[in-house]
Formats: structure tokens, C-alpha cells, sequence
């Protein structure tokens, strides 16, 4: 399953960090960061079923020919950071400003603006998503069997982040950062 990693790689970082006026290694870290912070978000909506019909729903609109991640890597100037805007609203429940500014604020990744970066990588995520989920699905479990066995949508996003989407799962890190305990903190430990 791909990962943060993936998107890593994907991503043309160089222009990243030009579009934010940052050095490669500090835009690198700001993505594991932003990523993580999305797919956290995304996995706190999964928890409930009627986040994550949500989520299965909006994954229709980031797959197939012409999807922000059909090719081997992605052209930032094609990323529509309006969409990103939507998405992150979604995500994080109007909170995206408190994410952008909580990051903003980490010491790891001083004087990248967040309120930039996050509408970038949105769509990106969730086409990344969308892929994943694509691909459990042709091996062979539908969503509708994965989520009767407790797995579905949340576990591909655990699967992104690196960590467990289950019970007690820690919510992911990314970089060091905790992004778990950022949005429990916005989010009251939980919705």
C-alpha cells in the first residue's frame, strides 16, 4: 500500500519548496507534515459511518484518467487548490485554519505557510487515497466487506499514514510531529 513516501516521490519537491520559498529538506518535511496532518483529519471523519461514506463518496471525484496522481508524478501547476480549499474544509470541519496555523507554528518546519502548502497537497492526498482504495478493491474485498470486518476506508488511511486506523490507534506521526494529537486538540480527542 502506497504511503507519505509515495506521495514523496511523486512530487516534484523542488517546485514545492520554490512555490513556498523554502529549501528542498524544509518543503520535504513540511509535505510529511501537511500529509500527515490531512490523513489524520481524514482518518478522525472515517471513525463514524457517516464520515466515511462521506469520504467514500468524495474519493470519486480523485480517480481515473485525468486524476491529480494517475502518473508517476505529479504536476504541481495541475493541482486545483480550490478543490484542495473544499477538501480541507471538509476535513477538518472549518478548523483548517487553527491546522494551518498549528503547523505553521512547529519549530521543524519554521516559516512554511501551511495556509498554502495544505490546499496543495488536499488533492493530492486524496488522490492517493482514492488509488489505494482502487487497488484494495481489485484484490479482491469490496468496501462494503472491508467495512462489515471493521476495516474499509480506515484502514487505507491508516495504511497512508504508516499507523493503526483501529481502536486505540495512535492517530500517526509525521516527522516527529504528532498530528494525532494536534487535531485531538482542535477536535475535542475526538468527534
Amino acid at each position: 500500500m502506497a504511503g507519505l513516501d509515495d506521495i514523496l516521490r511523486m512530487l516534484p519537491i523542488d517546485q514545492v519548496a520554490a512555490r513556498l520559498g523554502v529549501d528542498p529538506d524544509t518543503a520535504q518535511a513540511a509535505v510529511t507534515q501537511g500529509g500527515g496532518a490531512i490523513l489524520a483529519g481524514l482518518q478522525q471523519n472515517a471513525a463514524t459511518p457517516e464520515g466515511s461514506a462521506a469520504i467514500e463518496a468524495a474519493l470519486g471525484k480523485h480517480s481515473g484518467p485525468g486524476a491529480v496522481v494517475e502518473t508517476e508524478r505529479i504536476d504541481i501547476a495541475a493541482v486545483d487548490t480550490a478543490d484542495g480549499e473544499k477538501i480541507l474544509g471538509h476535513v477538518f470541519g472549518g478548523n483548517e485554519q487553527q491546522v494551518a496555523a498549528t503547523l505553521t507554528d512547529n519549530p521543524q518546519t519554521a516559516g512554511i505557510d501551511f495556509g498554502k502548502l495544505l490546499p496543495m497537497l488536499a488533492p493530492i492526498v486524496m488522490g492517493m487515497l482514492a488509488k489505494n482504495q482502487s487497488t484494495a478493491q481489485t484484490s479482491g474485498s469490496s468496501s462494503t466487506d472491508a467495512s462489515a470486518s471493521g476495516g474499509g476506508i480506515g484502514d487505507i488511511i491508516g495504511g497512508l499514514l504508516g499507523g493503526s486506523s483501529g481502536p486505540g490507534g495512535s492517530g500517526g506521526s509525521a516527522g516527529g510531529f504528532d498530528v494525532g494529537g494536534l487535531l485531538g486538540g482542535l477536535f475535542g480527542g475526538g468527534r
